[in-house]
């Protein structure tokens, strides 16, 4: 089990608290490695909001840390000014109903 004081859970408060939206995913937005993660960039590039995205397969440590810092158990996860919001499907359901940008209206980060 990690420890909440380790290296990998302290880049990862520091990565969501330094950037307005964090996704992390297999792959970049430019190149995703996995369908689930190219829906989110995809639901993300459709809002035309900046993100940081975090690719988990280049680092084990963080593909795993990132799952047990918001125990959950899939990737991609999204976070919005430090606040996890959900993962593929809880993305798109979200921005199908419209709640997706009422979050990030509420949140300052779309316009």
């Amino acid at each position: 089990m990690i420890g909440e004081n380790n290296e990998t859970f302290d880049r990862i408060r520091q990565d969501i608290s330094q950037n307005d939206i964090v996704l992390y995913m297999k792959g970049t937005a430019g190149f995703p490695q996995c369908g689930f993660s190219a829906a989110v960039v995809q639901v993300l590039d459709n809002m035309q909001v900046q993100f940081k995205d975090i690719d988990v397969l280049s680092n084990p440590e963080l593909r795993q840390g990132i799952k047990d810092f918001t125990n959950w158990p899939t990737i991609p996860q999204l976070y919005v000014k430090g606040e996890f919001v959900g993962g593929c499907d809880i993305i798109r359901d979200m921005y199908a109903s419209g709640e997706l940008q009422q979050l990030l209206r509420e949140k300052g980060v779309l316009v």
